[in-house]
């Protein structure tokens, strides 16, 4: 037999500052349950215990309470959201078949040492996990203790045998005992001799190796006379000391090991809490996903014959779902599989009289722009429903979401997303018309994925042997560059190898560490940037790396991806991002770097067709303007609507000085403030990424917020609206969850805080630019324009049109993104028209 122990208290406590804040969809936290599980689950890895037996302390009094009144006083109480999930996880490890062990006047070390005390007796291999190092007492031939610690800010278990131990402390595991009693130990409010810290405890444990030898020899033992004084003085304390450090290993409690045997316990039930509680990736590891027990059930639904598929398709609302076996459509309780070229099939996608429910708009409008036509009358999209109701999860197949709103998942002949999509449509319609988002998903999102398919299947063309040629000559620029950094260090290194650059910088040139890791010294990006004046060498090695990317990611990253018309076709995502902004997969072309001239040259490659051009339109300064509208501030929306520059306001602002005397220094820094307001910025970062001292950084955005005075109050407000309601919110109710603001862990608030204010503001804008997306789309065909949406990288929208068209063209693209929405604050777009990308950007 394997018992495995584990200290309950501890290891949640672990989980739950261990991991982010999680919680269910009303608001229960689960991240130390989550955290919890995953670690049982690893340890199970490690040991294969036959027996389980997880101790928690009770809050009663313990004996060592009534030795010494201030036991553990001055200990902060455990968090509120901590607390909710302390019985939770006695639950499901009682649902798991472990044994969940407290009791009264004794705590958790004390059950631990008492059941480790019955294995040593019946010659039982016994494992403790936990993150206390009183533990270590226990330690023998026959109990190993798996101590969970943090080394380097990484987790960490540390396997502790008796040798461990000796090597640590150069004690043994009993001495650990007495070694506590001359120490005392901060955390439990244990005395031990006032004045002797650990280095003088450690001395004297080593040299009289136990509290009772040392005090037999006090009197005569080669000591200081300070430290004589302060072993007479506390020689109570130690004693008191050793009693209260000592663990129980005798209490009064079940002791046949046996009992401890882990069991099936009662799955059905695990399964129904852990469903309740939304856990479902565990649920999965656990191979619980199918032992739900829901609220509700799925009305049956009855296979036809493919000849009489036809029935169907005459209804005017169906359900659609793209199975594992094929394209199923559903109507009136019968489903059928239908080809997905089937000629009636299409032409009902086709028609806006027919209601559809989907699962995936933007791939079964790519299907019919296949055959010629438009796919119309989608009322409900499961994927993009799922997502503006929890844009967290990021998983949003029907057998989750059934999961997630407590569906039934049948068992039947026919694959399980057909017998669910019904119910589980019926259920998204009512959350969405519940949080009164059916105007942004029906009039945003839903058109936008119709749009995004169009975009997809046009693509956009790239010179690939132009690429290809740019990447050449990058190559030639970075062994340059390697050849110089390692004749600079003076040897030859492999530049791509954070230990070998680290040893290269750190110790053979004796540039400053900044930053260790748990593999050694760092060598990024941010730890480079701060030491480029340091050493010529430094910023070789950035541009190197700058080049390496450029080269490994972007050319030979688009070479493998352009296609047999000669054009790349990105997969646009709906669904990815938490503020709403579209992201694009391979390749990325969100990515595209601008910032450096050699980055922008990539763009001289992607470009218009023969006989059309591509018209690029560029919001300006979108998020800014819709902070300015939002907050209501009349500065910044005069500013914006007199068309002033409003980074050289605000740094004749911010530096007190006349616009006239502003330096493009003073504005440079104007503008990192500006756009550092917008993504919540602290005083820290605005001080690294401009290069100024912390009270400088902290001086800048004080003086900012006093000019702008609208805006402090609009972010104070932001950040108390969604405390209460527990969301951050666009200007059209697209929905953030924050349960972060609530977090015990400041760090954890602060971050929450941070969204609350920036979510807003990059939601609202993200949107816009959706708006803006579909009024392009559709006035460009409705206008019959010979021109076509084909990019979205961020504010900026391109569009491939007939040379004839192109200035049209150019005219709509303009007009409908500046009045995409009606704001306090003019939107602005700049408009720029030539044969590449790179010549429209000029």
């Amino acid at each position: 037999m394997r018992l495995l122990l584990i200290d309950g208290n501890s290891i949640l406590n672990r989980a739950f500052y261990g991991i982010k804040v999680l919680t269910t969809h009303s608001g229960v936290p689960t991240n130390a349950l989550v955290g919890f599980l995953n670690i049982y689950h690893r340890l199970q890895d490690h040991v294969h215990a036959d027996a389980v037996a997880v101790a928690f302390d009770r809050k009663a009094p313990t004996f060592r309470h009534l030795k010494y009144d201030r036991y553990k006083a001055g200990r902060k109480g455990m968090p509120e959201e901590l607390a909710q999930q302390l019985p939770i996880i006695k639950e499901l490890l009682t649902h798991m078949g472990c044994a969940v062990v407290e009791q009264d006047g004794f705590e958790a070390d004390d059950i631990l040492g008492t059941l480790s005390a019955a294995a040593m007796r019946e010659g039982v291999e016994c494992f403790i996990a936990t993150g206390d190092r009183d533990s270590l007492q226990l330690v023998s031939d026959e109990v190993t203790v798996l101590l969970a610690t943090t080394r380097m800010g990484q987790p960490e278990t540390v396997v502790y045998t008796p040798d461990t131990v000796m090597e640590k402390y150069g004690l043994t595991p009993p001495q650990l005992i007495d070694l506590k009693a001359l120490m005392g130990d901060s955390s439990d409010n244990i005395p031990g001799v006032p004045g002797v810290g650990e280095k003088t405890a450690l001395d004297l444990m080593h040299r009289f190796g136990s509290v009772d030898a040392l005090y037999e020899q006090l009197d005569t033992a080669d000591l200081r006379d300070s430290v004589r004084a302060k072993l007479q003085t506390g020689r109570n304390s130690a004693y008191l000391s050793r009693e209260l450090g000592t663990i129980c290993r005798d209490m009064p409690m079940d002791t046949t090991l046996e009992h401890y045997r882990t069991t099936q316990g009662n799955p059905t039930a695990l399964a129904a809490r852990m469903t309740e509680l939304e856990m479902f990736k565990l649920m999965e590891k656990m191979h619980l996903a199918a032992a739900t027990v829901p609220q509700e059930e799925t009305p049956p639904i009855a296979a036809v014959q493919q000849g009489e598929a036809g029935e169907i398709l005459t209804s005017n609302r169906l359900d659609v779902v793209t199975a594992e076996d094929g394209m199923w459509v559903l109507a009136d309780g019968k489903a059928a599989r239908i080809s997905p070229d089937d000629d009636t099939f299409i032409t009902r996608l086709a028609d806006a009289t027919v209601q559809k429910r989907v699962c995936d708009t933007k791939s079964l409008a790519r299907l019919l722009l296949g055959c010629g036509k438009t796919l119309a009358g989608v009322t409900m999209d499961t994927t993009l429903a799922a997502y503006l109701l929890d844009p967290l999860s990021g998983k949003y197949d029907l057998v989750r979401l059934a999961q997630v709103y407590g569906i039934a998942v049948p068992e039947g002949e026919l694959p399980p997303d057909v017998l669910l999509m019904s119910t589980v449509c019926d259920r998204l319609e009512e959350e969405i018309a519940q949080n009164g988002q059916e105007k942004l998903f029906r009039e945003m999102e839903i058109p936008l994925a119709a749009v995004l398919a169009s975009m997809e299947t046009a693509g956009v063309a790239v010179d690939g042997d132009g690429v290809r040629r740019f990447g050449e000559q990058l190559q030639e620029q970075i062994e340059a560059l390697g050849a110089a950094i390692t004749e600079s260090v003076g040897y030859e290194f492999n530049l791509n190898s954070p230990k070998q650059l680290a040893k290269a910088l750190f110790e053979d040139l004796g540039l400053p560490a900044k930053k260790k890791t748990k593999s050694g010294y760092s060598t990024n990006a941010e730890v480079l940037e701060k030491l480029r004046n340091a050493h010529p060498v430094v910023d070789m090695l950035l541009t190197y790396r700058t080049l390496s990317k450029l080269k490994s990611t972007y050319c030979d990253g688009l070479v493998k991806v352009i296609a047999e018309d000669g054009r790349i076709h990105t997969s646009f995502n709906q669904t990815e991002t938490r503020t709403g902004r579209i992201s694009s997969t391979e390749p990325n072309l969100q990515n595209i770097p601008v910032r450096q001239e050699l980055g922008r040259e990539l763009r001289r490659f992607f470009h218009a067709k023969d006989g059309y051009g591509l018209c690029d339109a560029d919001y300006s300064q979108i998020e800014l303007r819709v902070l300015a509208a939002l907050s209501g501030d009349p500065t910044m929306t005069d500013a914006f609507n007199n068309e002033e520059d409003i980074h050289r306001i605000t740094a004749s602002q911010v530096f007190d000085v006349p616009e006239t005397m502003v330096t493009p220094l003073m504005r440079s820094q104007a503008k990192a403030v500006n756009f550092g307001i917008v993504y919540g910025i602290g005083a820290h970062s605005l001080s690294e990424d401009i290069h100024v001292s912390y009270g400088e950084a902290k001086r800048y955005i004080e003086s900012y917020l006093s000019h702008y005075g609208a805006v402090a109050g609009y972010m104070d407000g932001l950040i108390a609206s969604a405390k209460d309601c527990g969301y951050a919110a666009t200007l059209f109710n697209r929905r953030r969850p924050l349960p972060e603001l609530h977090a015990s862990n400041a760090m954890m608030r602060s971050f929450g805080e941070r969204v609350a204010r920036n979510m807003p503001i990059q939601g609202t804008a993200a949107d816009i630019i959706k708006i803006a997306m579909i009024r392009v789309h559709e006035r460009l065909q409705a206008e019959k324009v010979d021109a076509t949406l084909i990019l979205q990288v961020h504010d900026e929208l391109i569009v491939e049109a007939a040379e004839q068209d192109a200035e049209q063209a150019a005219h709509i693209l303009r007009e409908e993104m500046e009045r995409a929405v009606s704001l306090s604050v003019r939107l602005r777009a700049d408009v720029n028209v030539g044969k590449t990308w790179y010549d429209a950007k000029l």
